[in-house]
């Protein structure tokens, strides 16, 4: 990955954007691909979309992202000055104790700890993990009205984690899930872009997929696209607490992650493994028999039905602060995403033989 496309994740990932507060990273988004598409609109949710015009009568193809997090949100703020918590999203309740969080307040972001009693002051028969509603964030306010100088009940709340560098091209942060994807269908756009290909392709960055796959929704029915290529993270079981027997495999590093079943389109499976195949590039294939858990879910029945695909980016340790892909998996879904669209005129109109 070169220092342009580098510099492009670091800030997609540094940037906080939890469910329902996507507009900053939406921006960092806009900003980026307003340099190489046709054209960038936005709606009133912020789902943002960019596009290639195509020449002629070529199919019209999307690749979409979703743009935000899980984490928290401020539920309420106790006398002695502790904000209590909601889940935004799947948020694991066994990684968030003794973190660093960021509550984005309106002035600013305010630092935070999710409080964590000391082993030495706990009993040892009792370790349950509490529920994230019965976890605080303590700011170092010292009563209720010091607090709400800082924040407000609704503020939105994320771990402080950042993004390192691991051995190799491993990376780890929180969000890869899913800014990870929102990258790659950018990039997928410009190496279309580069190629000048007839089809007409849109990248878009979905908001609000953590909390049941609304801004797909949305985006799926206005854009009304010929295919729908949902990339997100899935599962890496090459770590040693997962079982890979009941999970895989998928490997870090192995390519990108082909589903087959439910949602994918049998059809738009076949160009995603013709465009690896004669594009060079590694991929994994995986099964989903009854729902992939990404906006393919939704874009697939938009309207009178939408061939789509779900194509994964394997991640180790989803849904904590520390996340962990392989860059040159990125780089591989980003050139399959350019092969598709190169191809797509070949296999259009996707529809099964029946």
């Amino acid at each position: 990955m070169d220092t342009e496309r580098r510099a492009f994740l670091d800030e997609l990932l540094t940037t906080p954007s939890p469910s329902g507060f996507e507009t900053d990273g939406q921006r960092v988004w806009v900003e980026y691909v307003r340099a190489f598409a046709d054209e960038v609109t936005t709606d009133a949710y912020g789902n943002a979309v960019a596009v290639h015009e195509g020449g002629g009568d070529g199919p019209e193809i999307a690749f979409a992202g979703h743009a935000d997090e899980i984490g928290f949100m401020v539920r309420r703020i106790t006398d002695e000055g502790f904000l209590r918590l909601t889940r935004v999203g799947g948020a694991d309740r066994t990684v968030s104790k003794g973190q660093h969080v960021t509550v984005h307040a309106a002035d600013g972001p305010v630092q935070g700890v999710i409080g964590q009693t000391a082993i030495h002051l706990r009993d040892p028969s009792d370790d349950e993990v509490e529920d994230v509603a019965e976890q605080f964030v303590d700011v170092g306010a010292s009563d209720e009205g010091e607090a709400r100088e800082l924040v407000e009940v609704g503020d939105p709340v994320t771990f402080s984690s950042t993004v390192h560098d691991l051995h190799g091209t491993r990376l780890t942060a929180r969000g890869m899930d899913n800014r990870v994807g929102t990258w790659a269908a950018a990039e997928g756009l410009r190496r279309a872009v580069a190629a000048d290909v007839d089809a007409t392709v849109y990248a878009v960055s979905t908001v609000q997929e953590e909390v049941g796959l609304n801004g797909a929704e949305m985006v799926g029915f206005d854009l009304d696209p010929d295919v729908a290529v949902a990339v997100d993270v899935t599962h890496a079981t090459d770590n040693p607490d997962v079982n890979a027997e009941s999970r895989g495999p998928v490997e870090l590093g192995g390519g990108p992650v082909v589903a087959r079943g439910s949602a994918n389109h049998p059809t738009v499976v076949d160009l995603a493994r013709a465009a690896a195949d004669g594009a060079g590039i590694d991929y994994q294939l995986q099964a989903a028999g009854i729902r992939t858990g990404t906006d393919a879910d939704a874009f697939f029945t938009s309207r009178g039905g939408t061939p789509a695909l779900n194509v994964g980016i394997p991640n180790r340790y989803m849904h904590t602060p520390v996340e962990v892909v392989d860059t040159a998996d990125l780089v591989a879904v980003a050139d399959l995403f350019g092969a598709m669209a190169e191809r797509a005129p070949a296999f259009a109109p996707f529809a099964v033989d029946v």
